[in-house]
């Protein structure tokens, strides 16, 4: 929230511990609790840091209050510092922020008003609290005091906001002109407040709104707009703070910088904990930490560069001190000592004694193979997924990023031998989990001639081979994949028998296969938009027998089950090819282009589905 023409003065950070003096309910719907202890005072910490006491200038200060996770004995707290706090790396504190309703140094006493709006972990704790509890917060870490500058205020909040607001009115000199409004759930939770003479109050209840308005936006928009330079502070449910400073922005033409604007909170399902009904189940329910976590950028990119420097398979063979791992990774070791200090501060590394770095049991990951070489940013995945810092671009433009973000297009990629290689290799290593399904398929079990095209082509080949004895296997292949293959294919079929039965041509996706009686397609079609994906299905069911089949895998994107996997996979693909998960309509749209149908759906594996197609004929005459 910008503090623009506020004098702001910001205090050293202290965790304090207080207990509840009196319990009053100003209305039915906001509860007062008064908290006094010594440490709202000066004190020291039982960490020894000596802590000035407690300062609260501003009107919309606001305070942290830990609570007890359900099922706990006590709340995780952190621990005091110079000036700042230090988070546990083991357990997640929980609190909430709340605003100084009032704070009396004389006495020692700070009032803070919750909301009663049923399940809540602060509200419930309010609701419960007798006098004599105790209870932690920090803050306030700064006061900022009343703008100078304006001829009069507009101030909008909804309940949650009624304790600045209320103690803004009692703050403000008896000169100062402002329009308030403050939106209720209920007509009964108005309260008295003091206010200058110059100072509008209206009241918004429940109803009087236009339908799919917010109350509070549809008072503030029909209100009048006064002469003069005018500052607004804002308060609220997050959507309706937002909608309140769009207008302010775009309908009257109030500048950015003459608006304090905050959410206190976004309106969203609240789940209770199973044994009590009047507590949330926090797990479910911390909204900010789960968007707080989706945010995060530094984390990924910091630990690609670790894997791909080979960090963690350096310091698990003993290679454990800054110099050394600068020299053995090729780096600046200033730079270098700033990514490790980092690792270590998510808890990757530790060091046990000074100048040596370990792996800690969260860090043995940066040394796990299937980690690895999913992280590594040279490997597969970490070029197929190099181009999604272009997302913005492909989303504008429909096409991939990924020559911008990297200066090539990501055909030459596939087309390098190291590239190449390097998949075929996984996809040989994922294949081994479907091709056993595929095999036993009825339409497989009856064919004579199959034509696969796949990057695990050898693995389907095998199970074929080994399961059908009368089969003969045709590898359509590009001429870089058939030399691995080639290469591969003594070791993925050891038995020569089989091997006898498996041929491998050098072939283009869109290249007519070979007859058979089955042609089986396994992600193949991913990489292509839907017109060359059309023609690729066309190419492989041009050598069909009378009655043969195509049988089609390509991983779709389920509508109706949202995953954020498939999201991940969607938007590489996006910005990688301009392509993306097809969806299951999507994919029927591109066999009808081909001149196929499907004649049935099975399911294989792990829930893959296998689209059985069929020319579609034209009717007899």
């Amino acid at each position: 929230m910008p503090r623009h023409g506020r004098q702001t003065t910001v205090f050293p950070v202290a965790l304090r511990e207080a207990h509840v003096a009196r319990i009053t309910d100003v209305t039915a719907g906001m509860r007062r609790v008064t908290l006094t202890g010594e440490q709202l005072g000066a004190f020291v910490s039982p960490s020894g840091v000596q802590l000035p006491g407690l300062r609260s200038d501003g009107f919309d200060d606001d305070i942290r209050l830990f609570f007890t996770a359900p099922g706990a004995a006590a709340p995780t707290l952190p621990t005091q510092g110079e000036g700042k706090l230090f988070w546990p790396k083991e357990g997640r504190p929980l609190y909430r922020a709340y605003t100084v309703r009032r704070w009396d140094a004389d006495s020692g006493e700070l009032d803070v008003d919750f909301v009663r709006h049923g399940i809540g972990l602060a509200t419930t704790w309010a609701d419960r609290a007798r006098v004599g509890d105790r209870i932690h917060f920090f803050g306030p870490h700064a006061s900022a005091g009343l703008p100078q500058w304006p001829d009069w205020l507009l101030i909008a909040g909804d309940e949650t906001a009624l304790p600045a607001i209320g103690r803004l009115l009692e703050e403000l000199p008896g000169t100062a002109r402002a329009q308030v409004f403050i939106e209720l759930s209920a007509a009964g939770h108005r309260q008295e407040l003091e206010a200058p003479p110059g100072v509008e109050i209206t009241w918004v209840c429940p109803g009087g709104a236009v339908t799919g308005t917010s109350p509070l936006l549809s008072a503030v928009r029909a209100a009048p707009w006064w002469d003069g330079e005018v500052y607004a502070w804002l308060a609220g449910e997050q959507a309706v703070v937002r909608d309140l400073r769009r207008h302010l922005i775009e309908d009257r033409a109030l500048a950015r910088t003459a608006i304090d604007f905050s959410g206190y909170w976004k309106r969203s399902e609240v789940v209770a904990l199973a044994g009590d009904a009047a507590v949330p189940d926090t797990e479910t329910t911390s909204a900010a930490e789960r968007f707080h976590d989706l945010v995060e950028l530094v984390p990924p990119i910091a630990i690609r560069v670790a894997v791909g420097l080979g960090i963690g398979d350096l310091i698990s063979r003993g290679v454990q001190t800054l110099p050394e791992l600068a020299r053995r990774t090729g780096s600046d070791e200033r730079a270098l000592g700033k990514l490790l200090r980092y690792l270590q501060s998510i808890d990757l590394l530790a060091q046990p004694e000074p100048g040596r770095y370990t792996l800690t049991e969260l860090g043995e990951f940066l040394t796990d193979e299937w980690w690895v070489e999913q992280l590594d940013p040279a490997g597969p995945e970490g070029l197929a997924s190099a181009g999604i810092t272009g997302l913005a671009e492909s989303i504008r433009t429909g096409e991939a990023a990924y020559v911008s973000v990297t200066g090539r297009p990501f055909a030459d990629v596939r087309a390098e031998p190291a590239y190449a290689d390097a998949l075929l290799e996984r996809s040989a290593e994922h294949a081994t989990y479907l091709a056993p399904a595929l095999a036993e398929l009825p339409v497989l079990t009856t064919a004579d001639r199959v034509v696969i095209r796949s990057p695990g082509a050898g693995v389907d080949a095998r199970e074929l081979t080994a399961r059908h004895g009368g089969v003969t296997v045709t590898i359509s292949a590009a001429p870089g994949q058939a030399r691995w293959l080639r290469a591969d294919l003594p070791v993925c079929v050891p038995d020569a028998a089989h091997r006898a039965r498996i041929d491998i041509a050098e072939q283009g996706p869109l290249d007519p296969a070979p007859a058979a009686d089955v042609v089986l397609l396994v992600h193949v079609l991913d990489g292509f938009d839907d017109t060359t994906a059309a023609t690729a299905l066309r190419a492989a069911a041009a050598g069909l027998s009378v009655e043969g089949r195509v049988l089609l895998v390509e991983d779709t994107f389920d509508t109706d089950e949202l995953d954020e996997h498939d999201g991940e996979a969607d938007l590489a693909a996006l910005t990688r090819d301009g392509t993306g998960l097809r969806t299951g309509n999507e994919l029927d749209e591109i066999v009808r282009a081909a001149g196929l149908r499907q004649h049935r759906t099975h399911t294989v594996g792990w829930g893959e589905s296998v689209r059985e197609l069929i020319p579609e004929r034209p009717p007899d005459p």
